[in-house]
């Protein structure tokens, strides 16, 4: 039934095959996931800021202006939903997340993971080496754009390297942790490393 799907579907340019993960299709739209509504800010300076906390020596909160403010950069990367789209040479702008560890407290020897917080409770969690990579970022911009926002307007994680569920949409607070937790979606059942070239998409493919 996938084959029959995908021959339908699949918009893979010639020669990049290897650049998808099993099981996924590429496409040139870019479908709409998520849970809860979509929020809207009627001021958003006023209504918006990020908070860090955690495993880190103090507290920092940074106003829409603050972290708007802070030196960003644009990378060209290849996404996959667990959904099974893969979406090629995409271009995200914004704050490096390596480059935005150099605007906040020092972090604790003890931080190894984070947790993104979100409007209306969602989380999700990745390793903190993970956010290490060149191509791990907080993304406002998509092609050249500011986000839709049912793509998480005014701010997201951008985690190339995983599943897309881990990139969390309309982010509002990053918790450094010193043990792994659990997020929304890895606690209804999808799988806590979400590799796609593994294809670790629910929890049973841990076991």
């Amino acid at each position: 039934m996938f084959d029959r799907f995908r021959k339908t579907f699949d918009r893979t340019p010639p020669g990049m095959a290897e650049r998808v993960p099993p099981g996924q299709y590429v496409t040139e739209k870019f479908p709409v996931l998520h849970y809860g509504s979509v929020p809207t800010y009627k001021k958003l300076e006023e209504a918006w800021d990020l908070r860090v906390w955690g495993e880190i020596e103090e507290p920092k909160q940074f106003s829409f202006k603050d972290f708007r403010n802070l030196p960003t950069t644009t990378i060209e990367t290849d996404i996959h939903c667990v959904t099974r789209w893969s979406k090629l040479d995409t271009h995200w702008t914004g704050v490096q997340f390596k480059e935005f560890l150099n605007h906040i407290p020092a972090l604790k020897p003890s931080a190894k993971f984070i947790l993104w917080h979100c409007e209306h409770g969602f989380t999700a969690n990745v390793p903190l080496e993970i956010m290490l990579e060149d191509d791990a970022m907080l993304a406002y911009l998509f092609e050249g754009k500011e986000l839709d926002p049912e793509h998480g307007f005014p701010l997201r994680a951008l985690v190339p390297k995983k599943y897309f569920w881990k990139s969390a949409k309309w982010l509002r607070g990053i918790e450094f942790l010193s043990e792994d937790q659990l997020g929304f979606w890895e606690r209804y059942g999808y799988n806590n490393h979400a590799d796609p070239w593994q294809e670790e998409r629910y929890s049973e493919d841990d076991y």
